[in-house]
């Protein structure tokens, strides 16, 4: 019947159709005919499935969590769930990804992306590509660069992305190297920038390149426009480190200029807020803030990479919050407690609601995505294989 049907349809036409399912409905279409399983497979029906225009009701959330077992050690929680205004349905079981990543650190395991529906969790030796659409995953080999004796190597940040030129994605990693001296204080430190390219699972490490010191925010490492962005400490300022997946080059962005004092008592995170670069500031959770005057700010920029252009859109009375971590719908704000459980406040409302969700606390990650097809790149023959979850 299906078959029937498809040979009395122009090929053109069953495309324009198909590009109209969901990705759930298209994995089910593959075992109709072949040639609809070679049409669905195929980089131009994926990439014009990725870039067709949708709603806020086709955005899921990915949530990351640790809680401590009975023996102390962390367990690393994905949770996948779709929902309407601030109400969350899961999607399918929990999935314990302990195994994959570390068991002693928590809070430096973050998601980052999403990129063509693609995300990585990744700690500071392991990286798990997953595409929760296909419910794929690959786990990439660790950097194998190390550092001299004597000498610590500490991971900063991670950015993950799509190379639009070589037609590859990278994971790129900013690392500091440094010496610890007599008084047990960290000597000079030097930077240095991995990138692993996803098609070959080869690292290389980028010629030496001076960068200003990484700011660890819960909420950083943002893909947007094809470029990774960080918080990082001048001399003088606070700044948003840029890298451009393409090129491998780093600039500063501007912070407003009441934000882009370095101080204790304020964080940030970045966030894409109506498709807008948004930045949030926000108290430091162990600050001495008057609660009178604790409040956050959001800033958007309303002309990519053009500073003069950042405007105050919200100003929120106090939440007590860890972070803020994503922006869901356009108008829900998602952010972590300080006690681990996750929060949504309704920009539009100016209400604020606790989730029946947490962790331990400063563990949550979110990343909020579109469902997309995107194969996950094999590697070379001597890669991992991709795997389901």
């Amino acid at each position: 019947m299906a078959n029937g049907i498809l040979k009395k349809l122009p090929e053109d036409l069953v495309f324009l159709i198909l590009l109209t399912f969901p990705v759930k409905s298209l994995l089910r279409f593959k075992c109709i005919s072949k040639a609809w399983s070679i049409l669905i497979q195929s980089t131009t029906f994926i990439k014009r499935h990725i870039n067709r225009k949708t709603n806020t009701k086709a955005e899921f959330i990915l949530l990351k969590r640790s809680i401590k077992d009975e023996e102390e050690e962390f367990i690393n929680i994905l949770s996948f769930f779709s929902g309407h205004d601030d109400v969350l349905n899961p999607l399918f079981p929990d999935i314990d990804v302990s195994y994959m990543t570390s068991k002693c650190d928590c809070t430096f395991t973050p998601l980052i992306g999403p990129c063509d529906g693609l995300i990585a969790l990744t700690d500071t030796i392991i990286t798990i590509v997953l595409n929760p659409a296909t419910r794929n995953f690959r786990v990439l080999p660790p950097s194998p660069f190390g550092c001299p004796k004597g000498y610590h190597r500490s991971v900063e940040g991670v950015g993950f992305g799509f190379d639009t030129i070589s037609n590859y994605y990278k994971v790129v990693r900013i690392s500091e190297v440094y010496c610890e001296e007599a008084d047990g204080y960290p000597g000079p430190k030097d930077s240095k920038i991995d990138v692993c390219d996803l098609s070959t699972d080869s690292w290389r490490e980028l010629d030496h390149v001076q960068l200003p010191s990484i700011y660890w925010v819960p909420c950083a490492g943002m893909l947007y426009k094809e470029m990774v962005h960080w918080f990082a400490t001048t001399d003088t300022s606070m700044v948003i480190l840029c890298f451009d997946m393409i090129t491998e080059m780093f600039h500063d962005l501007k912070m407003p200029d009441t934000c882009s004092r370095i101080t204790h008592e304020l964080y940030y995170g970045l966030v894409i807020l109506c498709e807008s670069f948004t930045l949030i500031g926000y108290s430091n959770p162990i600050s001495s803030i008057d609660p009178v005057e604790d409040k956050m700010h959001i800033w958007v920029m309303m002309e990519y990479g053009v500073s003069e252009s950042w405007i105050m859109k919200y100003t929120i009375k106090p939440l007590s919050i860890e972070s803020p971590l994503a922006v869901w719908k356009n108008h829900i704000l998602l952010l972590q407690s300080r006690s681990g459980l996750l929060i949504s406040y309704d920009l539009n409302s100016g209400k604020a609601k606790e989730l029946n969700l947490h962790g331990f606390p400063d563990t949550l990650s979110v990343k909020v995505y579109k469902e997309c097809l995107t194969s996950i790149p094999k590697g070379s023959e001597y890669s991992t294989k991709v795997q389901k979850f």
